[in-house]
């Protein structure tokens, strides 16, 4: 019996971003860093934007063999104007805007007979009001263009709470909230909204406040940035509104 001829799917051959701009926010360490090297790697401009910008340009440079265009900027993304000037200035240096990826985030670990008006102000402002904001002026953009990407990075712990975090928990149960509701709200207009939870990750933001931590039992943030990328390439027909990666051994969540 003759077996049945099998049809490659679309996205079969290798696929690659040439020709899209992302924006990456959190850009100078861990997974902010790891994003921006996928997505050069993946043949996609990069706008990489940290609060930190020291870092950034040593970063890029060591991308450029990659044959794409790399620019950096100072951000903090809690902060309106300076949100929507990023926006636009990344439409003005690169001449489009396909991929946002809000990944900036910010933690206060304290109880929060501790935690201070401001502390829960800036945790709220890095990882809620960030990027509602960039979303906001990303999806003008996008929608005169014919469509897009926003990618937030969320956490496990936006699907449950431990103590002294309540800032954080706070902010990220938000962010889960406002990816989902973005995904209802842009999909008609061909831009897909993804909100990724990602388990613990070999990065500052986890080891230097939690040195106890082993290192083996998280994942390497390279792995979560490929598991976007592969998001990012999927055919336009499909969207993934939250996408889970965790490590194997560590149990964050479930």
């Amino acid at each position: 019996m003759q077996e049945p001829q099998v049809t490659a799917p679309p996205f079969a051959a290798t696929p690659d971003l040439r020709g899209k701009v992302a924006f990456v926010t959190g850009a100078a360490s861990g997974l902010g860093a790891a994003l921006v090297d996928a997505l050069a790697r993946a043949g996609a401009d990069v706008m990489a934007a940290d609060l930190r910008f020291d870092p950034l340009p040593a970063r890029l440079d060591a991308l450029r063999g990659h044959g794409v265009r790399l620019d950096a900027l100072a951000l903090d993304v809690g902060d309106p104007a300076a949100a929507r000037a990023a926006i636009e200035r990344t439409v003005a240096r690169m001449g489009r805007l396909d991929i946002l990826v809000n990944n900036a985030g910010t933690d206060v670990t304290l109880p929060i007979e501790s935690l201070s008006e401001q502390d829960w102000l800036r945790v709220i402002d890095t990882n809620l009001n960030g990027p509602f904001l960039l979303a906001k002026h990303a999806a003008q953009h996008m929608r005169g263009q014919g469509g897009g990407d926003i990618v937030n990075i969320v956490s496990t712990a936006a699907k449950r709470a431990w103590p002294n975090a309540s800032a954080y928990h706070a902010s990220k149960w938000g962010l889960l909230g406002l990816s989902h509701a973005l995904h209802a709200e842009l999909r008609p207009q061909d831009i897909r909204v993804t909100a990724v939870v990602a388990g613990g990750m070999r990065t500052p933001f986890l080891l230097d406040r939690f040195p106890e931590l082993d290192p083996a039992r998280l994942q390497d943030p390279a792995v979560v940035a490929h598991a976007i990328a592969q998001v990012l390439l999927l055919p336009r027909a499909s969207v993934i509104p939250e996408l889970t990666v965790l490590p194997m051994q560590e149990t964050s969540w479930p």
